[in-house]
């Protein structure tokens, strides 16, 4: 137990990508094929490491949708907000002054993928979420 809560803190520290793909190539390595809760938290932390630089600071998702709040000093670009809003009105919508709300049914399956394209866009890529 001892050993899976020190992997799993070097994990969730990981300062980036590179260290995040190096760390899980250790541990499939080490102890072959991981195992959900493992596979899940690389995968967490992948999107907090794209997340953080915009000053998202925190998202959520569920079957029913979720929510992304902005830190005081976020970096996303407003005018990519107001697109998003204007483009997309049945699936965003600004719940509070920082918050942005999902108003879409997410399949568990795809709740990693859907937040980091979201990420992306909000970051300025042009890939749809």
């Amino acid at each position: 137990v001892r050993l899976r809560l020190v992997h799993y803190k070097r994990i969730a520290s990981a300062r980036d990508e590179r260290e995040l793909a190096d760390l899980q190539v250790e541990l499939i390595d080490r102890f072959g094929l991981l195992p959900d809760a493992t596979r899940n938290l690389f995968r967490i932390t992948s999107i907090r490491l794209l997340a953080n630089p915009l000053g998202i600071s925190r998202l959520e998702l569920s079957a029913r949708g979720g929510f992304v709040e902005f830190a005081s000093n976020t970096t996303v670009d407003p005018g990519i907000l107001v697109h998003l809003l204007e483009s997309e009105p049945d699936r965003y919508r600004l719940d509070r002054q920082q918050r942005l709300k999902i108003m879409d049914e997410l399949e568990e399956n795809d709740r990693f993928d859907f937040a980091a394209r979201l990420i992306g866009r909000l970051g300025g890529e042009r890939a749809t979420a």
